[in-house]
């Protein structure tokens, strides 16, 4: 009885607050693209378009950022710099990835809505705190399967061939590693480690941010739908939970650490210093989102040693 007291106090407390001016034109926009459009559509022609615009307009303000000299404070890696040839190369993979990879996961996704029922009405969308709610349990999802899967890519057998891609730019790279498969084991390793050093480009930016084997982007795109499987009842979760995710995924590849984003008042929030360290290192950091299976496990102790030893030198500057 207690919690469904304290459960009313809030929803009361809630009532108190001022109505969303914009709540009206959003719900006569969502009636009129029932009305125009079947589920299919909605569901899947809708998403990625959502996905397109949100990826885009999200990656801007870093793609700016390096025309803005006053930004250039802000990278991380200040020594690398982004190339056109990097960012076009990357563009081309990536919407070869949008439409002949992901477009057919999201094609996916109606049927299993429709299989799970879930509703598009207006009347039953869930209120915004509560698709915030939803949304941070798919985080934690998330956050849970792309750390075991992201660890497990980076083994060596994997990792040449699957998620090297996530960490470099360059075609040559990949066929060379096609090319030295007649070579010994030895040789293999040599020549793979002296060109580790010599392609590594640059520092990751916001547009990488799903630039990926395709093998990489199903197997660890499963982990975005697991939070929908347990937390959705209705659509609009779907599209929430596609801008919280590609906010924050953009974000810690952007290459930028910005002292006022608001996503660092999120509790155990990792953010783009952290995943850059994992880019500039090519091993430890595995979370997506949080940082607490890193410290769990231990993955995180390269970088917080050298946080340790950026503090130690900021430390001798302010004596």
């Amino acid at each position: 009885m207690n919690n469904i007291s304290h459960w009313a106090d809030g929803m009361a407390v809630l009532d108190l607050l001022p109505s969303n001016p914009l709540q009206e034109p959003a719900r006569l926009a969502w009636t009129a693209m029932l009305n125009r459009y079947s589920h299919f559509q909605i569901a899947t022609w809708g998403s990625l378009l959502i996905h397109e615009v949100a990826y885009f307009t999200i990656c801007l303000p870093g793609f700016l950022a390096q025309f803005i000299p006053a930004m250039r404070k802000y990278k991380i890696q200040q020594s690398k710099t982004e190339t056109w040839q990097g960012q076009w190369r990357c563009l081309q993979l990536l919407l070869f990835s949008h439409f002949f990879v992901q477009l057919p996961m999201i094609a996916c996704t109606f049927h299993c809505a429709e299989f799970l029922g879930l509703n598009y009405s207006w009347e039953t969308m869930p209120n915004w705190w509560a698709l915030l709610a939803q949304c941070a349990g798919c985080a934690v999802v998330e956050d849970t399967w792309h750390y075991f899967l992201h660890r497990l890519l980076h083994h060596p057998r994997l990792y040449r061939h699957v998620h090297k891609i996530h960490h470099r730019y360059t075609v040559i790279v990949l066929v060379f590693f096609h090319c030295i498969q007649t070579m010994t084991t030895a040789s293999q390793e040599l020549v793979l480690h002296i060109m580790t050093c010599l392609c590594y480009v640059q520092a990751p930016f916001g547009l990488q941010a799903e630039y990926a084997h395709p093998v990489e982007t199903i197997t660890l795109g499963f982990g975005f739908f697991l939070g929908l499987l347990l937390f959705a009842s209705h659509m609009a979760l779907l599209w929430a939970w596609v801008l919280c995710r590609l906010l924050e995924t953009i974000d810690v590849h952007s290459g930028y650490d910005w002292p006022w984003n608001p996503l660092h008042v999120l509790p155990g929030y990792a953010g783009s210093r952290y995943h850059d360290f994992h880019h500039e290192n090519f091993v430890g950091n595995y979370s997506s989102t949080f940082i607490w299976w890193d410290w769990l496990f231990g993955t995180d102790g390269a970088y917080r040693e050298k946080q340790k030893l950026v503090q130690k030198e900021m430390n001798k500057k302010c004596k």
